[in-house]
């Protein structure tokens, strides 16, 4: 439950100007050793503005009298005729809140001017923390320890209750609870609040009327549970796998290596029909010229066909073994010398350059012939 807690305190006027300290920054404390329940009173910025805010939201200014009359008129029915009167309030840092724009009556502004009266005494509602939550009004006093000032913040506290004009500061635990529901900062004021409730409300759009803060969050709440129950049982559920739908790994490699080992083999085997092929036709036209180079074109299209194919691709078919041969004798003239190559027909010299890549010389084949085709003993 809310507790009002109520005090009053007392500056000096200075002067006969037209504002007053109310309270002064900080914190701070009566001279009769109030108040009991906190360490002290505190005015800080934050505060002043909340005050300030009040101010402007009243329609009546604030009542300055004599000896805080207003409160024992009800007691002791005499009149309370007012001091002053004030409406706007004025934060300075470090130093306090100020009452500005203060009129005066004739009688108290002479009073005030001749030191009959030389204190303001504001009454004040507090938290339990000693913030300054409110301002009720003010009083010229030169006594601000009244030994019957307790009857007075009774009275205080009566009209307080009384006043449907004056907004009732919010229960600092209600304030707080508001602020972690709202996901707020600490300094969240309660106009703060209220927007954000709205915000809410207009997010609710048509179902706001009826929206229950309760039955959501206990939603909310329901909904979670069931959601951490539903993961657990998942979690501790066995994975249950149709071994029948998969294939196992090991397998599966071994089929992929299979797979390889055909598909190079058939690579191989297409390589081997093509090389073949070629083999054959080189043979029939005189590209290839022996068993010898056929044995080695084979072993060499084994290892690298290629290789292989690019021999064949280049080489030239040689004429005589493809052509008819004719019955026309050549006589062959002899060499100037025994060293000079002889003419050499052009079937010898077609098979001469065959092998020219391997180091046959046609002059010296030419050379060998001709020795061979001298009679024994030339």
């Amino acid at each position: 439950m809310k507790t009002t807690r109520i005090a009053y305190c007392s500056q000096e006027i200075t002067g006969t100007g037209n504002e007053f300290m109310l309270f002064p920054a900080g914190e701070f404390r009566a001279i009769d050793g109030r108040p009991a329940e906190c360490k002290s009173w505190v005015m800080n910025a934050a505060l002043a503005q909340r005050l300030i805010a009040q101010a402007k939201a009243r329609n009546v200014d604030y009542v300055t009298d004599y000896e805080h009359q207003t409160l024992r008129a009800k007691e002791n029915g005499q009149p309370a005729p007012a001091s002053g009167w004030f409406h706007d309030l004025e934060w300075r840092e470090g130093v306090g809140l100020f009452a500005v724009n203060v009129t005066w009556t004739a009688a108290a502004a002479a009073m005030i001017a001749g030191q009959e009266y030389r204190y303001i005494s504001p009454v004040f509602t507090y938290d339990k923390h000693g913030n300054v939550t409110g301002l009720l009004h003010a009083a010229l006093t030169n006594t601000p320890a009244l030994d019957d000032m307790e009857a007075v913040l009774l009275a205080a506290a009566s009209l307080l209750m009384s006043a449907p004009t004056e907004e009732a500061p919010m229960d600092d635990d209600l304030l707080e609870r508001l602020q972690w529901l709202l996901n707020l900062p600490v300094g969240s004021t309660i106009a703060d609040i209220i927007a954000q409730l709205d915000k809410i409300k207009s997010q609710l759009g048509t179902a706001a009327a009826g929206f229950s803060l309760e039955t959501y969050l206990q939603k909310s709440t329901d909904s979670i549970a069931a959601l951490s129950q539903r993961i657990d049982a998942l979690s501790k559920q066995a994975p249950t796998v149709d071994l029948s739908q998969y294939v196992p790994v090991s397998v599966l490699n071994e089929t992929v290596d299979d797979l390889r080992e055909q598909i190079a083999a058939l690579s191989s085997q297409q390589q081997g029909g093509e090389l073949e092929t070629l083999i054959t036709a080189a043979l029939s036209d005189g590209r290839i010229v022996g068993k010898g180079m056929e044995s080695w074109l084979r072993d060499l299209g084994k290892t690298n066909p290629a290789a292989a194919k690019s021999y064949l691709d280049t080489a030239k078919p040689i004429a005589a073994l493809t052509q008819m041969q004719t019955t026309t004798t050549t006589i062959r003239r002899e060499p100037d010398s025994e060293d000079a190559p002889s003419n050499l027909d052009a079937d010898v010299l077609a098979v001469c350059s065959q092998f020219s890549s391997f180091g046959v010389d046609p002059a010296k084949v030419s050379l060998e012939a001709d020795k061979l085709g001298k009679p024994q003993g030339a």
